[in-house]
């Protein structure tokens, strides 16, 4: 949501040069996405210190523009979480305690300081990475405050250990104006290129979106058949034995079947040396699934989990009456936990 309202907001900043440009929209697209998540402030700083280096009028600017929209946008977002929340809370500084000051997010992974400009943005921008750059060499003066702000973004971005190839989805906008400016420059080979980039997105993307990595949502589906158990006297129940958040939840259910996954929340106590439920797990699976389920009456009727998870439980599983039930194909690159199939295992 922060990119694509970042598009819109592209769309009508005031390009030097051009008569294309709404002060007031782009401003509040720009808000409205900062409110949304905050870290669309960090691409939109340059363009909007820009903006108003530019201005001859910077007292109107900032009177008659930045502050209403500001204030606006600040208001509206205090009082939807006032609403929802039940007291006053700003969210906006919540993110940034927990993201920036406290660091939390390490607990999910790091990675060095260059990983965004040696993988990150070469792995996001794929095949529009050569005309990025060529366009980049090719851009006039004007549109070089794009440049800054997207590679001003990946710098903030560097200095977190946390890093996602999804955080730099919002410098793509800013990037395709550069990969356009290419293709414009290009002309007796643009249709050549084109073909390029249309076959090079997408068979990748056919072959992601419908092949790799698609059996956690098959597996939903299949277990959508037991919902019609959920109203009955003997309710089935699931457990994901997976690393969490594998698959979808409740919003490919529409059921109130019992569910369980393994969870990985991050520490906000500050112990030392914190293991969370999926680290205990996978520590010893064959130990903790004995100690969880001493009381063999609360054992679930399915369990489901990866292929390379079968020969540390199958003792267990064969112990307590646990027979496969189904397979369903995952991914051709199997991974540490993450294996190649998807057994879903019934009790008897």
């Amino acid at each position: 949501m922060e990119t694509v309202l970042s598009t819109f907001a592209l769309c009508y900043y005031p390009v030097e040069g051009t008569e294309v440009g709404s002060r007031l929209k782009y401003l509040a697209l720009v808000a409205l996405a900062c409110f949304i998540r905050p870290t669309a402030v960090i691409p939109w700083t340059p363009l909007l210190l820009h903006q108003f280096w530019k201005e001859p009028q910077k007292q109107q600017l900032v009177l008659h523009s930045y502050l209403p929209v500001g204030l606006i946008g600040l208001g509206g977002s205090l009082l939807m979480d006032r609403v929802f929340f039940g007291r006053w809370v700003v969210v906006q500084l919540n993110f940034l305690k927990f993201n920036v000051l406290h660091n939390l997010a390490t607990f999910y992974g790091s990675h060095p300081w260059h990983w965004y400009f040696t993988q990150g943005l070469p792995v996001v921008l794929g095949p529009h990475l050569a005309f990025f750059i060529h366009g980049c060499c090719q851009a006039p003066q004007k549109h070089r405050v794009f440049l800054l702000a997207a590679l001003w973004t990946v710098a903030v971005y560097s200095t977190l250990s946390h890093k996602e190839f999804r955080f730099l989805y919002p410098v793509l906008p800013f990037c395709m104006v550069f990969c356009g400016r290419s293709l414009r420059q290009l002309r007796r080979w643009r249709p050549a290129a084109g073909t390029f980039l249309l076959i090079a997105n997408m068979l990748p993307a056919l072959y992601t979106g419908l092949v790799h990595q698609r059996g956690t949502l098959d597996v939903m589906g299949h277990l959508q058949a037991l919902c019609k158990t959920a109203a009955g006297p003997a309710p089935a129940s699931v457990l994901m034995l997976m690393p969490c958040h594998s698959t979808p939840f409740y919003s490919h259910l529409h059921c109130p079947l019992p569910l369980r996954f393994l969870e990985c929340p991050p520490d906000l106590t500050g112990k030392t040396h914190y293991l969370d439920e999926a680290e205990l797990f996978y520590a010893d699976p064959r130990k903790w699934l004995t100690a969880e389920f001493s009381n063999t009456t609360l054992l679930p009727t399915h369990v489901v989990f990866f292929s390379v998870l079968e020969q540390d439980i199958s003792a267990f599983l064969a112990a307590n009456g646990y027979t496969k039930a189904a397979t369903f194909f995952h991914t051709h690159f199997p991974q540490g936990r993450i294996g190649s199939s998807i057994y879903i295992y019934e009790r008897h």
